[in-house]
């Protein structure tokens, strides 16, 4: 793939919609760079630094961000994210395709900054069906689960930020259409 541009792809969704398993699927396709987010949240069990997340204090975040180090960054839920630049320019210089699961305010910042890439928002069927979805996963508190749910119903106010909204009934269909809507269709054995 060198020789060839490479391309951005940003992927968001609410909380639960099935976004970071569509990720995790396209993380095994070896022309996929995918982009490691900063973040002030705490390390949930399991989760590694510099895998999952770079893991960063509210003044190491800070400090990067005023040293003009992210492409965007946005406060979700209380805590900070934010996409690293160097990442980014270097997967596209290698002709990969770079994969940034980012959240709506990320979005609008790089669609106000004209950075040029597929946008693909990912949506649960039904807000029924997310609340479900975000019990089942067992991470959340109900309050923590009420908070998701409220910021999920503004996030889906913004799906004209994005070129593609792909609604998540079935995650093997989903994923498979996503792939499609990266060019990541599957190379002939």
């Amino acid at each position: 793939m060198g020789a060839e541009a490479g391309r951005l792809v940003v992927i968001s969704g609410p909380s639960g919609a099935g976004k970071t398993s569509v990720c995790k699927a396209l993380k095994t396709d070896p022309r996929v760079t995918f982009s490691v987010s900063a973040t002030t949240r705490p390390r949930r069990d399991g989760e590694v630094d510099g895998i999952d997340y770079r893991f960063l204090t509210p003044d190491e975040f800070d400090a990067a961000e005023a040293r003009g180090e992210f492409l965007e960054s946005a406060t979700y839920n209380g805590n900070r994210y934010g996409t690293l630049r160097g990442p980014m320019d270097e997967a596209l210089a290698d002709g990969r395709v770079f994969v940034l699961e980012i959240e709506v305010q990320g979005t609008r910042q790089l669609r106000f900054g004209n950075v040029p890439g597929t946008y693909v928002f990912v949506v649960p069927p039904s807000m029924e069906i997310l609340h479900e979805r975000l019990v089942k996963r067992g991470q959340n508190a109900p309050e923590e689960i009420e908070a998701r749910l409220a910021i999920a119903r503004e996030e889906l106010g913004a799906s004209d930020l994005y070129d593609h909204v792909v609604e998540n009934v079935e995650l093997d269909a989903t994923i498979a259409r996503v792939r499609e809507l990266c060019g990541l269709v599957p190379t002939e054995a």
